[in-house]
């Protein structure tokens, strides 16, 4: 299905869809059930009323044939099962520039319809309106960078562990330990938050204690991302300490604060928010069913997320390579031709020195979060070798030399090779 040009006034959706049924009969009943109709004729949808407010299915193509139902509870014709891409399109002013009736509209009952065996979400493309309406990142790619005080290369960052059962204290004093490995970014587990163990308040005030003391000596403040997932208030009550004590990220959990949540956060937020999509697995591991991350990321941007996590090469998860660079690219691809709403890809999971090659040479851009936690923890001579090991990876990376080439120069980055290979 060829690339369309967007209409100021249509909001547009494409899907992979699944079906036994009349693959077109299928989409008719699809653009009915998320717009004006229902399943069965009624008297108020007059023609007028159809052409003012129906979804219109504006391309169709049949792909190819599934041997059997890729999920189950759907109709049983014993036709052959298509595959095929859809596109959708709905006017504007059946819903306003609102994200949340939006995900009702693209993202509805159309899940359950038992005319599908298979239905899969894999771009949409919004009016200019929604930018209007939603800030989208305020910090994103460049005004992270200027807080961070990095450019030319990645953010290299690692995450606080053990995940869990650290007090306070225990997490400033291995905060310390990490900014002096020389790190630029620190965040906190997401699942760590508020627990009697270690208090959200408390735990803000020991690490910043130890970054601005690190900061006054040295001119430089690593980004530390407070985790402050919770209710609509606690949320903006734990952004405002953060800020009051001379914080400089704040981090939420997409599916666990919801769209609504993420709204508000951003229109309150004077800090970059770093997003993470721990849950994402639900909605997107079985190919046929939930969303691609190319649609998903560009929802929670307008909504103000500054940093998206997109998983990294080689991971310790199920996502291929190819989904994870299409994911970071999307990232960084504008949304609005006067509105880019960039937001940093931020790459995780099981990341090393041997990774910043590949995922450079397919990314094409270093404008990102690297974040390892093994790969700095675990060097052999220690966190702060871990990450100058990285930083020089990146470095041949960019540079296009091989590691092997740069590691004869690099002693950190030469131990952690053959770390890696044992």
């Amino acid at each position: 299905m060829s690339q369309r040009l967007q209409t100021p006034d249509r909001i547009e959706a494409d899907y992979t869809v699944e079906t036994s049924v009349d693959p077109r009969q299928a989409v008719d009943v699809m653009a009915g059930e998320q717009s004006s109709g229902t399943f069965v004729a009624i008297p108020g949808e007059t023609p007028e009323l159809k052409a003012r407010s129906a979804a219109r299915v504006e391309a169709f193509e049949a792909i190819g044939t599934a041997a059997s139902p890729s999920l189950p509870g759907a109709m049983e014709t014993g036709d052959p099962i298509t595959i095929a891409r859809v596109t959708l399109s709905w006017p504007l002013a059946n819903i306003g520039a609102s994200l949340p009736n939006l995900v009702a509209t693209v993202a509805g009952n159309l899940f359950e319809l038992k005319q599908f065996s298979g239905l899969r979400i894999e771009d949409i493309r919004l009016p200019a309106a929604f930018g209007d309406a939603y800030p989208g990142p305020r910090f994103g790619v460049a005004k992270t960078r200027e807080l961070v005080g990095v450019h030319g290369r990645p953010i290299i960052g690692t995450i606080i562990k053990p995940s869990v059962g650290f007090g306070a204290e225990e997490t400033a004093q291995l905060t310390r330990t990490l900014i002096e490995a020389d790190l630029d970014f620190i965040k906190d587990d997401e699942l760590q938050s508020d627990g009697p163990s270690c208090p959200f308040e408390d735990r803000a005030q020991a690490v910043m204690r130890v970054i601005n003391n690190h900061a006054e000596r040295s001119g430089r403040k690593p980004m530390f991302a407070f985790n402050i997932t919770g209710d609509l208030d606690q949320m903006r009550r734990r952004h405002d300490l953060v800020l009051e004590l001379g914080g400089t990220c704040v981090m939420a959990s997409l599916n666990s604060v919801g769209l609504v949540g993420m709204i508000e956060v951003g229109r309150h937020s004077q800090l970059p928010i770093h997003a993470h999509r721990n849950g994402w697995g639900y909605l997107s591991r079985h190919p046929m069913l939930g969303w691609s991350y190319v649609a998903w990321q560009k929802i929670w941007r307008l909504a103000g997320a500054d940093h998206m996590h997109v998983n990294g090469l080689s991971n310790k998860f199920c996502e291929s390579d190819d989904s994870v660079i299409a994911s970071a690219a999307a990232c960084l691809t504008p949304l609005f031709a006067d509105k880019p709403c960039l937001a940093m890809p931020v790459f995780s999971s099981g990341q090393t020195v041997t990774q910043p090659p590949e995922t450079f040479a397919r990314l094409g851009s270093a404008d990102l979060i690297y974040a390892a936690g093994g790969g700095i923890m675990a060097h052999p001579d220690g966190p702060a070798a871990g990450a100058a090991s990285l930083r020089q990876s990146w470095q041949a990376a960019i540079e296009g030399v091989p590691l092997a080439t740069a590691a004869a120069s690099n002693n950190e980055l030469s131990r952690a090779l053959e770390a890696s290979a044992s």
